[in-house]
Protein backbone atom coordinates (compact mmCIF):
# COMPACT_ATOMS: atom_id res chain seq x y z
CA UNK A 1 0.00 0.00 0.00
CA UNK A 2 2.85 2.23 0.69
CA UNK A 3 4.50 2.04 -2.49
CA UNK A 4 0.97 2.69 -4.26
CA UNK A 5 1.04 5.42 -2.07
CA UNK A 6 4.10 6.89 -3.15
CA UNK A 7 3.62 6.33 -7.07
CA UNK A 8 0.85 8.26 -6.71
CA UNK A 9 2.36 11.32 -4.81
CA UNK A 10 5.05 11.10 -7.81
CA UNK A 11 2.68 10.63 -10.90
CA UNK A 12 1.29 13.93 -8.94
CA UNK A 13 4.41 15.71 -8.96
CA UNK A 14 4.45 15.43 -12.95
CA UNK A 15 1.53 16.82 -13.73
CA UNK A 16 3.24 20.19 -11.81
CA UNK A 17 6.44 21.81 -11.88
CA UNK A 18 7.15 21.68 -8.04
CA UNK A 19 5.76 19.29 -5.46
CA UNK A 20 5.54 22.50 -3.28
CA UNK A 21 3.09 23.82 -5.71
CA UNK A 22 1.12 20.80 -6.51
CA UNK A 23 -1.84 20.23 -4.42
CA UNK A 24 -2.14 16.82 -4.26
CA UNK A 25 1.16 16.24 -3.58
CA UNK A 26 1.76 16.13 0.60
CA UNK A 27 4.86 14.32 0.69
CA UNK A 28 7.23 16.46 2.61
CA UNK A 29 10.14 14.93 0.26
CA UNK A 30 10.80 16.33 -3.06
CA UNK A 31 10.32 14.32 -5.79
CA UNK A 32 12.48 12.25 -7.25
CA UNK A 33 12.27 14.32 -10.98
CA UNK A 34 11.99 17.56 -9.03
CA UNK A 35 16.31 17.31 -8.93
CA UNK A 36 16.86 17.33 -11.95
CA UNK A 37 14.27 20.11 -13.57
CA UNK A 38 16.07 22.02 -11.38
CA UNK A 39 19.46 21.04 -12.12
CA UNK A 40 19.03 21.11 -15.58
CA UNK A 41 16.68 24.86 -15.36
CA UNK A 42 20.30 26.06 -13.08
CA UNK A 43 22.45 24.93 -15.94
CA UNK A 44 20.26 26.44 -18.61
CA UNK A 45 20.10 29.73 -16.34
CA UNK A 46 24.05 29.57 -16.32
CA UNK A 47 24.37 28.83 -19.77
CA UNK A 48 22.16 31.98 -20.38
CA UNK A 49 23.93 34.20 -18.19
CA UNK A 50 27.84 33.08 -19.70
CA UNK A 51 25.78 33.81 -23.24
CA UNK A 52 24.82 37.37 -22.12
CA UNK A 53 27.93 38.69 -20.53
CA UNK A 54 29.78 37.00 -24.13
CA UNK A 55 27.49 39.17 -25.56
CA UNK A 56 28.26 42.24 -23.60
CA UNK A 57 32.14 41.40 -24.18
CA UNK A 58 31.83 41.66 -27.51
CA UNK A 59 29.43 44.43 -28.28
CA UNK A 60 31.67 46.45 -25.96
CA UNK A 61 34.77 44.93 -28.23
CA UNK A 62 32.75 46.09 -31.25
CA UNK A 63 32.35 49.41 -30.05
CA UNK A 64 35.52 50.11 -28.71
CA UNK A 65 36.61 49.01 -32.71
CA UNK A 66 34.23 51.05 -34.47
CA UNK A 67 35.51 53.82 -32.18
CA UNK A 68 39.22 53.18 -32.61
CA UNK A 69 38.63 52.66 -36.55
CA UNK A 70 36.79 56.13 -36.62
CA UNK A 71 39.57 58.17 -34.99
CA UNK A 72 42.44 56.04 -37.20
CA UNK A 73 39.99 57.27 -40.12
CA UNK A 74 40.50 61.07 -38.92
CA UNK A 75 43.55 61.29 -37.81
CA UNK A 76 44.60 59.65 -41.73
CA UNK A 77 42.20 62.34 -43.07
CA UNK A 78 43.93 64.99 -41.28
CA UNK A 79 47.50 64.26 -42.34
CA UNK A 80 46.50 63.63 -46.09
CA UNK A 81 45.10 67.70 -45.53
CA UNK A 82 48.00 68.24 -43.85
CA UNK A 83 50.48 66.89 -45.86
CA UNK A 84 48.77 68.38 -49.22
CA UNK A 85 48.74 71.93 -47.56
CA UNK A 86 53.00 71.32 -46.84
CA UNK A 87 52.91 70.07 -50.50
CA UNK A 88 51.61 73.45 -51.56
CA UNK A 89 53.33 75.29 -49.38
CA UNK A 90 56.46 74.04 -50.32
CA UNK A 91 55.56 74.96 -54.18
CA UNK A 92 54.66 78.11 -53.74
CA UNK A 93 57.96 78.84 -51.54
CA UNK A 94 60.04 77.72 -54.41
CA UNK A 95 58.33 80.35 -56.77
CA UNK A 96 59.78 83.26 -53.98
CA UNK A 97 63.31 83.48 -55.89
CA UNK A 98 61.53 83.63 -59.30
CA UNK A 99 59.90 86.67 -57.80
CA UNK A 100 62.66 88.41 -56.22
CA UNK A 101 64.95 87.88 -59.66
CA UNK A 102 61.73 89.76 -61.55
CA UNK A 103 61.38 92.95 -59.10
CA UNK A 104 65.36 93.14 -59.60
CA UNK A 105 65.03 92.85 -63.37
CA UNK A 106 62.24 95.39 -62.98
CA UNK A 107 64.24 97.99 -61.27
CA UNK A 108 67.21 97.10 -63.83
CA UNK A 109 65.30 97.75 -66.45
CA UNK A 110 65.74 100.62 -68.68
CA UNK A 111 63.37 100.09 -71.43
CA UNK A 112 59.80 101.31 -71.08
CA UNK A 113 58.31 98.21 -72.63
CA UNK A 114 60.42 95.87 -71.35
CA UNK A 115 59.45 97.48 -67.76
CA UNK A 116 55.63 96.98 -68.94
CA UNK A 117 55.90 93.46 -69.37
CA UNK A 118 57.97 92.61 -66.27
CA UNK A 119 55.73 94.63 -64.38
CA UNK A 120 52.83 92.61 -65.84
CA UNK A 121 54.72 89.22 -65.23
CA UNK A 122 55.55 90.61 -61.38
CA UNK A 123 51.49 91.43 -60.68
CA UNK A 124 50.84 88.07 -62.01
CA UNK A 125 52.84 86.33 -59.59
CA UNK A 126 51.37 88.23 -57.13
CA UNK A 127 48.35 87.36 -57.48
CA UNK A 128 49.29 83.94 -57.93
CA UNK A 129 50.55 84.33 -54.41
CA UNK A 130 47.56 86.61 -52.93
CA UNK A 131 45.46 83.57 -54.70
CA UNK A 132 47.03 81.00 -52.06
CA UNK A 133 46.95 83.35 -49.30
CA UNK A 134 50.46 84.16 -48.79
CA UNK A 135 51.14 87.93 -47.20
CA UNK A 136 54.37 89.45 -48.07
CA UNK A 137 56.51 90.65 -44.84
CA UNK A 138 57.08 94.34 -44.93
CA UNK A 139 58.85 94.72 -41.47
CA UNK A 140 60.28 98.65 -42.58
CA UNK A 141 60.33 100.66 -39.44
CA UNK A 142 58.90 98.24 -37.13
CA UNK A 143 60.90 96.47 -34.45
CA UNK A 144 62.44 93.79 -34.92
CA UNK A 145 60.47 89.77 -34.49
CA UNK A 146 62.51 86.93 -33.98
CA UNK A 147 59.65 84.82 -35.21
CA UNK A 148 59.42 86.79 -38.95
CA UNK A 149 62.85 88.25 -38.96
CA UNK A 150 65.73 87.12 -39.98
CA UNK A 151 68.73 89.89 -39.10
CA UNK A 152 71.54 89.68 -41.49
CA UNK A 153 73.12 93.12 -40.60
CA UNK A 154 72.88 95.87 -37.47
CA UNK A 155 73.70 99.41 -38.39
CA UNK A 156 74.11 102.10 -36.01
CA UNK A 157 70.91 104.21 -35.03
CA UNK A 158 70.84 107.90 -36.21
CA UNK A 159 69.54 110.65 -34.08
CA UNK A 160 66.42 110.20 -32.97
CA UNK A 161 65.92 106.75 -34.03
CA UNK A 162 65.10 103.21 -31.56
CA UNK A 163 67.07 100.62 -31.26
CA UNK A 164 65.96 97.20 -32.91
CA UNK A 165 64.17 98.59 -35.65
CA UNK A 166 64.22 97.26 -38.94
CA UNK A 167 65.80 99.38 -41.45
CA UNK A 168 65.63 97.86 -44.80
CA UNK A 169 64.88 94.45 -46.18
CA UNK A 170 67.19 92.87 -47.82
CA UNK A 171 65.02 89.61 -49.11
CA UNK A 172 61.44 90.10 -48.27
CA UNK A 173 59.45 87.85 -46.27
CA UNK A 174 56.29 85.64 -46.86
CA UNK A 175 54.25 83.96 -44.52
CA UNK A 176 50.46 82.11 -45.21
CA UNK A 177 48.12 82.35 -42.15
CA UNK A 178 50.34 82.01 -38.99
CA UNK A 179 52.93 79.84 -40.52
CA UNK A 180 56.17 81.57 -41.63
CA UNK A 181 57.26 80.15 -45.00
CA UNK A 182 60.48 82.33 -45.81
CA UNK A 183 61.66 84.85 -43.07
CA UNK A 184 62.38 88.54 -43.96
CA UNK A 185 66.13 88.91 -43.78
CA UNK A 186 66.45 92.88 -42.78
CA UNK A 187 69.38 95.19 -41.36
CA UNK A 188 68.38 96.58 -38.41
CA UNK A 189 69.11 99.39 -35.75
CA UNK A 190 71.97 98.88 -33.21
Amino acid sequence: MKREETCQQEEACKQTETCAQAENCKQEEPCKQEEPKKKKCNKKQAELDAALADAAESKRKWYAVTAEYENYRRRTQNQAAQRYLEGRNDVVSALFPVGDNLERALAACADENTRQGLDMVLKAYKKVLEGEGVEEIDPVGQAFNADEMEAIMAMPAQEGEESGIVKQVYVKGYKKGDKVLRYAQVIVTQ
